[in-house]
């Protein structure tokens, strides 16, 4: 597993290289584009447009578990950020900082945009705003407080009546396996088309739809077809 997890990774820096237009790049450890080690790797992007990080040039250590793909990587800021999730997982109450960045997100948003533009500016070379501008990074709409009131609310329906629709089509798409059993799969960057393809060419039992834990054996076919090798 340890071969195809490194196959899975070589593919997947491979694509986000070649993707150009995202801002994205991945290095070793040290900044060299030559990468040898495939348990850590240092990412670097540009802060998106209409927030506060706006073109700030950001780092972040990213850490490959054994668990990969079935866990996430572990990524951390290495430049500072003003953002209550600076772990890039969840935010950590019992952390001083994250507890007062999330708080004045929460109840001062204007003034959690100010200083997340002036840590942007400081620590991560985003440009200074125009003289006069008033621009913090952060869009504006110039709503009054009940069209944002109505706004939200609207969006709220819209974004439940979007989940509705995408969850119907989501188990329309796993052709009866179990949803929990094709997503180990996915999290690897495949596409539930591929890893159903898989699981029928190998002969994966459907089991009604529910859940159970595939053998080993199993797991290493299904892989290999996923990566094109039987």
């Amino acid at each position: 597993m340890a071969a195809n997890r490194t196959r899975r990774l070589q593919k997947e820096i491979a694509d986000i290289l070649k993707d150009t237009h995202s801002g994205i790049t991945v290095t070793a450890p040290d900044g060299t584009p030559e990468i040898t080690d495939f348990t850590r790797f240092k990412g670097h992007f540009l802060g998106p447009p209409d927030t506060p990080y706006e073109a700030g040039r950001y780092e972040v250590d990213i850490r490959i578990t054994p668990e990969y793909p079935f866990k996430p990587p572990e990524m951390r800021f290495i430049t500072k950020i003003w953002h209550p999730n600076s772990l890039l997982s969840s935010p950590e109450p019992k952390d001083p900082q994250d507890a007062e960045v999330a708080s004045m997100l929460l109840t001062r948003p204007e003034e959690f945009a100010h200083v997340a533009r002036e840590w942007a500016i400081r620590y991560a070379a985003a440009p200074k705003p125009i003289p006069g501008s008033n621009r913090t990074g952060a869009s504006s709409s110039g709503s009054s407080g009940l069209d944002e009131a109505a706004l939200k609310e609207k969006k709220k329906v819209e974004d439940k009546e979007k989940k509705r629709a995408e969850e119907r089509r989501r188990r329309e798409a796993y052709h009866g396996f179990a949803p929990a059993m094709i997503d180990r799969f996915t999290g690897m960057g495949f596409q539930v088309e591929q890893v159903v393809a898989a699981f029928e060419f190998v002969g994966i039992d459907r089991a009604g739809g529910e859940e159970y834990e595939l053998e080993e054996e199993y797991i290493g076919d299904v892989t290999a077809r996923l990566f094109g090798e039987m």
